[in-house]
Order: C-alpha cells, then sequence, then structure tokens
C-alpha cells in the first residue's frame, strides 16, 4: 500500500490545500507589489497598511500552521513533494486573477510536475 493512500481524506485534503492557499497568497503578493509600483514614491512600509497585503500575511499563516498539522503525521520526503503543486497553481491562479499568459510550455511543465508527484507518491 502506498503512503498517499494510508492518509485519512483531512490530512490527504490538508496536503493539497496547503499550497493552494500559498499560491493565492503570492498572487496577493503580486497585486501589493503592482499596487506599489503604481506610486514610486510610495513608502515600502506602507505594505503593512496594506488590506491585500495583510490577508497574503494571514494565508501564510493558516498554511503554516496546516503544513505543521500534516507534518506531524505525515514524513517530510513525501509531504514537500505536495509543495510543488504550487508551481502549478500560482500561474494557473495569475492567469485567473492577474490575467497573465499561459504558454504551451507551462502547460507542459505543469503536466509533469503533476505526473512527477504521482511517480513520488506510488
Amino acid at each position: 500500500m502506498s503512503a498517499i493512500k494510508a492518509l485519512s481524506a483531512p490530512v490527504y485534503g490538508l496536503l493539497v490545500l496547503t499550497p493552494m492557499t500559498i499560491a493565492f497568497g503570492q498572487v496577493l503578493f503580486k497585486m501589493t507589489g503592482a499596487r506599489l509600483a503604481e506610486g514610486p514614491d510610495t513608502p515600502f512600509y506602507s505594505i503593512l497598511f496594506n488590506p491585500v497585503f495583510i490577508v497574503a500575511v494571514f494565508l501564510y499563516g493558516v498554511a503554516t500552521l496546516a503544513w505543521v498539522y500534516v507534518l506531524k503525521m505525515v514524513p517530510l520526503s513525501m509531504a514537500y513533494s505536495f509543495m510543488a503543486l504550487t508551481f502549478v497553481l500560482v500561474p494557473l491562479m495569475a492567469a485567473f486573477f492577474l490575467k497573465e499568459p499561459l504558454t504551451v510550455k507551462y502547460a507542459i511543465g505543469a503536466c509533469l510536475i503533476i505526473a512527477g508527484l504521482f511517480v513520488v507518491q506510488s
């Protein structure tokens, strides 16, 4: 039996939800950076008061807590492979929320990453 089949549904869900949360946080960080770029004279510390930045940091905190919870039950070598999903999810979310382009090379790479995750977990 593979390690992934031995996991409970909630733990498996957290293994997937954590990279999803991290990916969404990355989109929010990009939005924060874009807002800073709009006003070149805006002091960098102003991000501390930016609601989008605050939500991004909160999401990272929630993802970190979920990750630590997962790691109490799953070996790091197995769990960390799920973080590769961020390389698939960030560009997808950037395309959806930021209208960034996706390429055929991205699609091929994303398929290889997902296939690699299946190989590592089998």
